[in-house]
């Protein structure tokens, strides 16, 4: 009998198993609307292609006396309906199986994934290359132009050639071992007790946490230092927590709103702001005037995360990403919009920068391979890791993801249209991406109440956009109705 290769389970991919409850399965969703209705068969066909191509998502999850770890498997993902409520748990402890699900509803194919497994950034690699390889199947070219896309694609010298997983459209596995990759990774100095056997490097170095990937020596240029005008947190300042009615069992309220992207990236031109800073001010507004005042608490704290990739480029689709967090203190200065959306953006500059990220990375590093730690028994981690995550949460009032602007692989891109994005969530949050012109901003929340999300549509309406919603039922009444979607709550397609 083969031995199957396994990798050890990263401590960052380790909170997210010691964080998960019913109401936050650590469960994300990158969905794509395509041109047409979804043939089942052919998406079925597609995944197969993708998935080979793919080593790390054949793993399941596996649980030792020290820790966690992913193991190959046989397992073979079939497609599905959509028909269990958005980002339902994937992983289940006493069940193997595999880390992600792909599902049709309409015209949206869907991919779901433990957030242990992945991050947006790498899920959207295998979407893409999902997306891809069903277009294909959908549209044969004809002879000539396949064997003109086929030069394309192997062209090593085209200019929109980037490094990641699936890169190969042929339908080759990757092994994430090209020499093109060398100047970025290089494998641990020495091999570790608990480390996968160098022979089974397939799934080992896909499955490889990214952060033992990537070249230590690659420093990343220093940025521009620090604004003065940066603001320092106040001593003692106590965030806003957000509260609400849960909903019932658990499931996630998700609300989709859908604006023109270029307008709205105008809006933050204006501020002279990044999108993403203008979006949270907006959501910090929103917040506020939802609640009809913050209380004592006049601190609303964002948590974003920084694709580290932009830093240090590696082609793992594991967790490879930073947070960093950003507040606003109302009744300190201005609390106009533009004020707001400015001050986020002096924070988040400095933080964000490879300076910066490049420090907190480095010191992750060394905490995960610390000798002492590996002795832990998996319990008690599980427990101090979720006292962490408790600690970290508290100095929280929502939480934010931006994908950015997404360009598909032909011949996917003329055939897709809204790409949207989206996660469970332990507070209200938001997760934005940009295709085919429109931003699709998905809020999603533990709570039944969506006052916040109506006040951020009309704070949006009111500076000029067109914003269309769309909410996904989660109360009884709501499932009641026997519609695929609710216009609850005061929330109608194409208006606040």
């Amino acid at each position: 009998m083969t031995r199957r290769a396994w990798v050890r389970l990263d401590n960052a991919s380790n909170i997210f198993l010691a964080a998960r409850s019913d109401a936050d399965p650590k469960v994300f969703r990158t969905s794509a609307e395509v041109d047409h209705e979804v043939d089942p068969m052919l998406l079925q066909q597609a995944l197969d292609l993708t998935y080979e191509r793919y080593p790390l998502y054949h793993a399941v999850l596996r649980r030792g006396v020290f820790w966690y770890y992913l193991q190959d498997s046989d397992l073979h993902p079939t497609v599905t309906a959509d028909a269990r409520p958005t980002c339902a748990p994937i992983y289940q402890a006493d069940r193997l199986g595999l880390l992600f699900r792909v599902m049709h509803h309409r015209r949206r194919i869907i991919l779901e994934i433990f957030h242990a497994l992945s991050d947006g950034t790498g899920a959207l690699w295998f979407l893409s290359d999902l997306l891809a390889a069903y277009i294909r199947l959908r549209h044969p070219e004809p002879p000539l132009e396949a064997a003109a896309a086929e030069e394309t694609r192997t062209d090593p010298a085209r200019a929109d050639a980037s490094p990641r997983p699936g890169d190969d459209p042929a339908g080759t596995p990757h092994e994430l071992a090209s020499d093109s990759f060398a100047h970025y990774f290089r494998r641990p100095p020495r091999a570790r007790r608990g480390d996968p056997p160098a022979s089974e490097s397939a799934f080992s170095r896909a499955a490889a946490p990214a952060p033992l990937t990537v070249d230590e020596s690659a420093r990343p240029a220093p940025a521009e230092p620090p604004s003065p005008r940066t603001p320092r947190r106040r001593p003692g300042a106590r965030a806003c927590r957000v509260r609400g009615t849960r909903t019932p069992d658990n499931r996630t309220r998700a609300v989709e709103l859908t604006v023109p992207a270029q307008e709205v990236l105008a809006l933050a031109r204006a501020e002279g702001v990044a999108l993403t800073m203008y979006l949270t001010a907006v959501f910090f507004e929103s917040i506020r005037l939802s609640s009809g005042g913050l209380g004592r608490a006049r601190t609303l704290a964002a948590s974003v995360p920084v694709n580290l990739r932009q830093f240090y480029p590696s082609t793992s689709a594991r967790n490879f990403f930073a947070t960093v967090r950003v507040e606003h203190t109302y009744g300190e200065g201005p609390d106009d919009l533009g004020s707001i959306c400015r001050r986020l953006e002096a924070q988040f500059r400095p933080k964000a920068s490879a300076e910066a990220l490049g420090k907190k990375l480095r010191r992750f590093i060394r905490f995960e391979r610390m000798a002492g730690l590996r002795i832990v028994p998996r319990p008690l981690k599980d427990v101090l890791l979720g006292l962490i995550n408790w600690a970290n949460n508290r100095g929280l009032s929502v939480a934010v993801s931006n994908l950015g602007r997404v360009s598909l692989p032909d011949p996917a891109e003329s055939h897709v249209g809204r790409m949207l994005f989206q996660v469970s969530a332990v507070r209200p949050q938001f997760c934005a991406m940009s295709h085919a012109g429109q931003l699709t901003i998905t809020f999603t929340s533990p709570f039944t109440e969506t006052d916040h999300v109506r006040e951020f549509a009309r704070l949006l309406t009111r500076r000029g956009l067109n914003v269309r919603v769309a909410a996904a039922r989660v109360t009884e009444a709501e499932l009641a109705e026997g519609e695929g979607l609710a216009k609850g709550e005061g929330l109608s397609e194409g208006e606040s």
